[in-house]
């Protein structure tokens, strides 16, 4: 199972065919499964990524969403992607009934404790994904820079 993390925020140039290769590769190797946090940005576009390797392969997909209402805190052009991604999702798991401190870095938590691998994009050493990494590497789970 593979955990996915990365920045909200990606820039211009990310380079989108390396993500795509990336997680072409991961699934070749024998990952069949991906944990999303549901986050806009890199959580997104790998999720859009995953479910055109769903199309050719069986794959699963798990969406890790922090809290109840989550996605009603987005711009209605991203609801809709959202939720059009959220429906090609095998499972969906709510951590927290609505909003509380720390739900998000607990929805973290969970991905990283239920992966073998996390695919990270890190350009920042501070924020969610950080935390992320630095928990999946005092936890013992491999991390693959993107």
């Amino acid at each position: 199972m593979c955990a996915l993390t990365g920045h909200r925020e990606l820039p211009a140039d990310f380079d989108r065919e390396a993500l795509s290769e990336r997680l072409y590769l991961l699934v070749e190797g024998g990952c069949d499964g991906f944990l999303c946090g549901m986050a806009p940005g890199f959580d997104l576009l790998a999720l859009e990524q995953i479910v055109k390797l769903k199309e050719k392969r069986p794959l699963y997909v798990e969406a890790c969403i922090p809290y109840k209402g989550h996605e009603k805190r987005l711009p209605p052009a991203e609801r809709e992607r959202y939720e059009r991604l959220l429906g090609m999702c095998d499972r969906k798991t709510v951590l927290f009934d609505g909003y509380r401190n720390g739900c998000f870095l607990a929805r973290d938590r969970y991905m990283v404790d239920c992966a073998d691998v996390v695919l990270a994009y890190l350009v920042r050493r501070s924020g969610g994904t950080a935390y992320t990494v630095n928990y999946a590497v005092r936890k013992g789970v491999a991390v693959i820079y993107l």
